[in-house]
């Protein structure tokens, strides 16, 4: 059975775990290895305001992660009575894929955001097969763009 819950600081531990199998599962496709630096500031981004908005579940099942879902709550003046959210990441083990993990994440994601008032949760879309078969599956969606990443230097 699956459980999802907030990603809380307690979870790096387990969650470094997950970061580690991910790469052992699917090397060369992720990019960033979950070393004593990328620990050090998962543990700072608990504790500083900036990551208020942040909204990170992870998916369990016998007391192991195998998913992980981030988001955030993007608030704009341009219409200031409706809050979006951004889906930054999800990810499943790919030994736990097609159990509906990344369903069950993006479901109770999307009931948290609902929680805090958000209507609209946006995303980018990777273009492999399997994330574009998954994209193409999500109930009430609808594909608009294709995305585009502006290095700030």
């Amino acid at each position: 059975m699956i459980s999802i819950k907030l990603f809380e600081k307690e979870d790096i531990p387990k969650v470094i775990e997950f970061e580690y199998e991910l790469r052992k599962q699917e090397p060369n496709t992720y990019y960033r290895e979950p070393d004593q630096d990328y620990v050090m500031q998962l543990e700072k981004s608990f504790a500083d305001e900036r990551f208020n908005t942040a909204i990170s579940l992870i998916a369990h099942r016998n007391g192991q992660v195998i998913g992980r879902i981030d988001a955030s709550i993007i608030s704009s003046r341009s219409d200031a009575s409706f809050f979006s959210a951004y889906l930054d990441w999800i990810c499943v083990l790919k030994s736990e894929r097609h159990n509906k993990v990344a369903q069950t994440l993006l479901g109770e994601l999307k009931e948290e955001l609902k929680e805090r008032g958000v209507g609209l949760l946006i995303a980018l879309m990777a273009n492999n097969n399997e994330a574009q078969r998954f994209y193409n599956s999500v109930k009430d969606a609808s594909i608009h763009d294709t995305g585009i990443w502006i290095d700030i230097k």
